[in-house]
């Protein structure tokens, strides 16, 4: 198959720096099979091409972005025909995949991947929030082929829009992440780790006050904030006004090799998002056997309480009562380990391919009967 993918970015030339790691697995295996080619709507701000992953990039760059990629797709399709057309997020990704598809008369699939489906007009974010983002995701998702989606609270979301879905997570390389035993955690401080750009839905304001929490508590912890600051300095502020300097290390971002060693010290991964679909970091850590206790969203309250701690969004007192008892529990820590790291290795990048290649061909096969 000739197969079209739509992405916002995450396949930076570099391979390392500003990518999506699922994104690139997926890729990988794709393109072992099939021709891929990967129209990236705000990689780059110039219009370029380069190969990666086995993946040939169309980066469509600043000015009318959805309107040229429109054309991009329609021009390497005249050049060999494209079987679909794949949106990887929706909003501009899928109302471009879906357009195309239509113009070149192809199937279209869109999975949902960040925060298409919600309205946090508090922080400003959602492509629910505006009627505009309304009108348009529920026309794209109505007019495409298949819709899927990372976890079962978006195909909750999706249900409740009168939108049929099918789950299907975006993996770990267990090549690139190959699997550690869960292990006893050792004596003395504890080690947790916060993995996610500085930023409004990431919420660590309540993260960190979840912390204060522990430190009165007496709990002897070191945290480590890993991820890109969007903030300019306004978590680490509050940070030290709440006192955590002792206790907080933020490193800023960190590549896969250089986040590795990080998770294999750690003894928990912390998240406090308000929105996820994921989150990606949850599997990563789960296949390091690393549990997570995090606020209820994505994979966080799909795999509570077996398999992951959840607690409601914003509370960062039951957030510090859950992260003190995994710490003073290791038979519940390992537990959770255990069953995070057993679905994080069944559904992995190769499980995310061929689901994918699965729906592929069996939306294609209806089309060719019709």
């Amino acid at each position: 198959m000739k197969l079209a993918l739509v992405v916002p970015g995450g396949v930076d030339r570099t391979g390392e720096f500003r990518v999506i790691p699922v994104l690139l697995a997926l890729i990988r295996r794709l393109a072992r099979e099939h021709e891929v080619h990967v129209f990236a709507l705000r990689q780059e701000a110039s219009a370029d091409c380069w190969s990666l992953a086995g993946a040939r990039i169309h980066n469509i760059g600043d000015g009318w972005s959805r309107l040229r990629a429109i054309r991009a797709i329609r021009d390497e399709h005249k050049r060999a025909p494209f079987d679909l057309v794949h949106a990887i997020f929706s909003g501009s990704c899928s109302m471009v995949a879906v357009a195309a598809a239509i113009l070149l008369g192809l199937p279209s699939f869109v999975h949902i991947a960040g925060g298409e489906l919600v309205a946090l007009d508090e922080i400003d974010y959602g492509g629910r929030r505006r009627w505009k983002g309304r009108l348009r995701e529920a026309l794209v998702l109505r007019a495409a082929d298949a819709v899927t989606a990372a976890s079962v609270p978006i195909i909750e979301s999706l249900q409740a829009l009168g939108l049929k879905a099918r789950r299907v997570p975006l993996g770990v390389d267990l090549r690139a992440w190959s699997p550690l035993p869960p292990r006893c955690r050792r004596t003395g401080r504890a080690r947790l780790i916060h993995v996610a750009s500085l930023n409004r839905v990431k919420d660590q304001a309540t993260l960190l006050r979840a912390l204060t929490v522990l430190v009165e508590a007496g709990v002897d912890f070191q945290m480590d904030i890993v991820g890109v600051d969007t903030l300019d300095g306004e978590i680490q502020r509050l940070a030290h006004d709440l006192g955590l300097d002792r206790h907080v290390h933020f490193h800023g971002f960190k590549t896969q090799r250089e986040l590795r060693p990080m998770m294999e010290a750690a003894d928990v991964l912390v998240m406090s998002s308000r929105h996820e679909a994921g989150p990606l970091v949850l599997l990563e850590a789960a296949v390091m056997g690393l549990p997570t206790v995090g606020t209820a969203v994505g994979h966080i309250a799909e795999w509570s309480p077996t398999a992951a701690l959840a607690v409601p969004v914003g509370d960062w007192a039951a957030l510090a009562e859950a992260i003190g008892r995994v710490l003073e529990d290791d038979e519940l820590r390992l537990r959770l380990a255990v069953a995070a790291q057993r679905r994080a290795v069944t559904e992995d990048a190769d499980y995310t391919a061929r689901t994918f290649e699965a729906l592929y061909l069996q939306v294609l096969t209806a089309d060719s009967a019709r």
